[in-house]
């Protein structure tokens, strides 16, 4: 598909508008399609395959199934309950299985209703420690499933960990998963590196962390308690792991041997920045890298939150070279709910791939699509601002009526799936 041409949209195709959403704020982009996912309208990853969108949900739980084959009527064919007091966010998909992440349902627990509390400090002393197993009431681990089947995804496999859980996994097939995983007697979230030779009993390969985070092996961290050093997830090139370390920034390791990763080069530009890194995605053939800070609080509390994009020619040297703009339409500071970068569309083999043009979720400010053919200048092409959700999914307290746009897959055809954590899943098409 070429870059800057209007091939994402298909001329003589007429999409059918009516129903449909009316956005706040559109520019080069149009809603094709809309779902309330089965009357769960609450979404965070998204993968769609075979033409079935798969959503994990934040406050629902659960994963559902969603037939997109005709993506101007999306519609809810199935839904797989989560465990008590278990979420089920993330999930990855590929040829006939899919990957589900088993945690505790950490927006649900008394302890984080100020979301402040989740993320600052260390995680892993409120949920992951062996004091806290005897009152754990939730599910741990990687679950996998047969989806030979699309609409009709079938358990075969789960591996358990001890802890709060698996938080996002990176799988584009064959033998290798890597996740990031809350052990108990460790700080955060770390590096752990799947075996899937066999789907029906996945197992532990090897791990990586952050000196100091290691505490059942006496270590102690090195940075001020309210920082979060937590792995996110990482994105896999080849045998090269970068990993978005939250407020510890980037983390690349080599991964050539799966049980034993080595550190290549630790990069943090908090501060002065303000951390929470959450992408880190490889441009492999033009030597980039594009590296996002999530907004993870109200009205930019934590700061402004940016999408950098680094040098990657020297792997142990990766430089920081430019900044993608802040969207600037409206007052979404003021708006309510976060207003920041959250995720970008990662790539993945057997979707739409490009080093060009980059999409990107602003939560408040919807979804946004940046070209960066001059990497030292990018530039805003298209938006797309969902309106006011009919009701709130979020069910913690003192939460704004906003959107919260979460997720975006973009398709080997060029359409775009958007969750939101409480306005369902759009379907758009850009026609920059």
């Amino acid at each position: 598909m070429a870059t800057g041409s209007s091939a994402f949209a298909d001329d003589d195709r007429e999409w059918v508008m009516t129903d449909l959403p009316k956005p706040d704020y559109a520019r080069n982009m149009r809603i094709v399609g809309h779902s309330d996912q089965g009357g769960r309208p609450d979404g965070v990853q998204v993968m769609v395959h075979r033409g079935y969108a798969y959503v994990g949900h934040m406050f629902s739980k659960g994963v559902s199934v969603i037939d997109v084959r005709d993506a101007k009527n999306p519609r809810a064919v199935n839904y797989a309950a989560a465990p008590p007091n278990t979420w089920n966010i993330h999930l990855q998909v590929h040829d006939d299985l899919m990957l589900v992440i088993h945690a505790k349902d950490m927006f649900a627990a008394a302890e984080f209703a100020d979301e402040r509390a989740y993320y600052s400090g260390a995680l892993g002393k409120t949920v992951g420690t062996a004091e806290a197993k005897r009152t754990r009431d939730w599910s741990a681990g990687l679950a996998v499933y047969d989806i030979s089947k699309p609409e009709a995804p079938r358990r075969i496999g789960f591996m358990p960990v001890e802890g709060g859980g698996i938080h996002r996994v990176w799988y584009t097939g064959g033998r290798w998963a890597y996740v990031s995983a809350l052990l108990d007697g460790f700080t955060d979230y770390i590096f752990m590196t799947v075996d899937m030779s066999d789907p029906a009993e996945p197992r532990e390969a090897g791990r990586w962390w952050i000196p100091g985070m290691n505490l059942a092996a006496g270590e102690a961290p090195s940075w001020a308690a309210a920082r979060r050093y937590g792995l996110h997830h990482a994105i896999i090139h080849g045998d090269t792991a970068y990993a978005a370390w939250r407020d510890a920034g980037m983390v690349v390791l080599d991964i050539a041997n799966r049980a034993k990763p080595k550190l290549i080069v630790h990069r943090n530009w908090s501060p002065p920045f303000g951390g929470g890194t959450h992408n880190c995605l490889p441009l492999p053939d033009r030597d980039l890298l594009v590296v996002l800070d999530e907004a993870v609080l109200d009205h930019q509390e934590d700061g402004l939150k940016l999408i950098w994009v680094f040098d990657n020619r020297v792997r142990e040297n990766p430089v920081s070279i430019s900044a993608f703009p802040t969207p600037a339409d409206a007052d979404y500071k003021a708006k309510g709910g976060h207003f920041g970068p959250h995720n970008i569309h990662e790539n993945r083999p057997g979707t739409f791939v490009s080093s060009k043009l980059i999409f990107a979720t602003y939560q408040n400010a919807g979804i946004r699509v940046f070209d960066i053919s001059n990497a030292f200048g990018p530039k805003e092409v298209g938006a797309l601002v969902p309106p006011q959700p009919a009701k709130l999914a979020d069910t913690r307290p003192n939460r704004a009526r906003v959107i919260q746009s979460a997720d975006v897959f973009v398709d080997a055809k060029g359409l775009i799936y958007a969750t939101d954590y409480n306005a369902g899943l759009y379907i758009l098409e850009f026609n920059g």
